[in-house]
């Protein structure tokens, strides 16, 4: 299976056993998310706190990765059904700010 340049939004697993995004930021899922829905519970201020994983155009579901249409009809990156987010918190790759955040409910995204 070959990579085109489309593909660059795909997440990465990261060297420390997490998943990271394009940036090299860390990834999170959201246990108040239902996996396998297709859909996100995390909107307007939540959203701003944990901005959704951005499709790049063409991009195309790969192996555990799918992807999910939000209510705005932009695209989010899922894995294993889970929406994955980013923490605006975490300034730079290897940043693990939002883990165990909100009492929890965010966990970071492992493969």
């Amino acid at each position: 299976m070959h990579h085109k340049a489309s593909d660059t939004s795909t997440p990465v697993r990261s060297a420390d056993g997490v998943l990271v995004g394009p940036d090299g930021r860390t990834l999170y899922t959201f246990t108040k998310d239902t996996a396998g829905s297709g859909a996100s519970t995390c909107y307007q201020q939540c959203a701003t706190n944990w901005p959704p994983l951005g499709v790049a155009a063409g991009a195309k579901p790969i192996g555990d990765f799918s992807i999910i249409t939000r209510t705005d009809n932009t695209q989010q990156w899922a894995y294993k059904g889970w929406p994955l987010y980013y923490f605006a918190k975490d300034s730079q790759a290897g940043d693990k700010r939002g883990d165990g955040m909100g009492g929890g409910v965010w966990k970071l995204a492992k493969p």
